[in-house]
């Protein structure tokens, strides 16, 4: 007889994947962690695992772990600003506000401040609604210490949290508007949808050209924006709305191959943040509509 019992790993693959996703800020190395995660899983008797899904969030929770403590010193000798893999999401993630907020570049920014065990529990107790003891499980480490990384997680992330206007309409016509500014090369239609105190970051890896340090203010990020659409090698990018991260940014193609995105806070209907991905080795998660993390 055939077993149709659904494998575990798959009916939990996008739980596990929006765990280490959010735990690495990376497509890539959150498909490694659950390739690793597979075949832990495969090799396991399955008959003495009581729960399945706590049994698979624990190996990529600590999969994670160990791969987010071995990168920092990578990212410390990063070239220039390094920014979270963007991550292209279904439409329906923009309308729940709290999947958006808590795989947006915002937010994953500023979980790259925490500890890797601070992001853990942050993850788990504040995204996913763990408790403290599960957590403690998880991470095999005693309650009220778990109890003290979440208090001190929270209170990290809330004091640094930037707080935008969440409204998709707002967002949809200043998008619009930006693009249109952009394409009509118009410094004065751009500097008037950046707030004065705009930082643009861009991540190049050193593999593309990019600004080395964060732009401020909006006449430099508008000059340097037009300046960079002005070059030879930008006149065939085209860009266009994308829900990225779970809210709308502006995904750039040439030939309908991603080469950049854009993502953005909007505050009083102007852009505060700008994240600009243009390392092609971070371009995996625009290439498919991986539905919301």
């Amino acid at each position: 007889m055939t077993d149709t019992t659904p494998d575990p790993y798959l009916e939990h693959r996008r739980l596990l994947f929006a765990t280490a996703y959010r735990m690495l800020g990376s497509v890539a190395d959150a498909e490694d962690v659950l390739q690793d995660a597979w075949l832990a899983w495969n090799a396991t008797d399955r008959a003495t695992v009581r729960n399945p899904r706590a049994y698979l969030v624990r190996a990529v929770t600590n999969l994670s772990l160990n791969r987010l403590t071995s990168s920092q010193a990578t990212r410390e000798k990063y070239v220039g600003p390094w920014l979270p893999e963007p991550l292209l999401t279904s439409p329906d993630a923009a309308v729940e506000t709290e999947v958006a907020d808590t795989v947006s570049t915002a937010m994953l920014v500023v979980l790259e401040t925490l500890s890797p065990v601070e992001r853990a529990v942050f993850v788990l107790r504040e995204v996913f609604g763990y408790s403290h003891g599960e957590i403690a499980d998880v991470l095999d480490r005693p309650e009220p210490a778990v109890r003290q990384i979440a208090h001190r997680a929270r209170e990290h992330v809330q004091a640094r949290r930037p707080r935008f206007d969440a409204d998709p309409a707002e967002r949809e016509k200043v998008t619009a508007r930006f693009i249109a500014a952009c394409a009509g090369g118009d410094l004065n239609a751009v500097m008037e949808l950046l707030a004065p105190d705009v930082t643009a970051w861009t991540d190049g890896g050193g593999k593309v050209t990019a600004a080395r340090r964060p732009l401020h203010g909006d006449s430099q990020v508008a000059r340097w924006i037009l300046g960079v659409l002005a070059k030879p090698e930008s006149s065939g990018i085209v860009p266009e709305p994308a829900v990225i991260n779970g809210e709308l940014g502006i995904l750039c193609t040439v030939d309908g191959v991603p080469v950049a995105v854009l993502t953005y806070g909007i505050a009083d209907g102007r852009l505060h943040d700008l994240w600009f991905q243009v390392n092609p080795d971070k371009l995996h998660g625009l290439r498919a509509d991986n539905g919301p993390a």
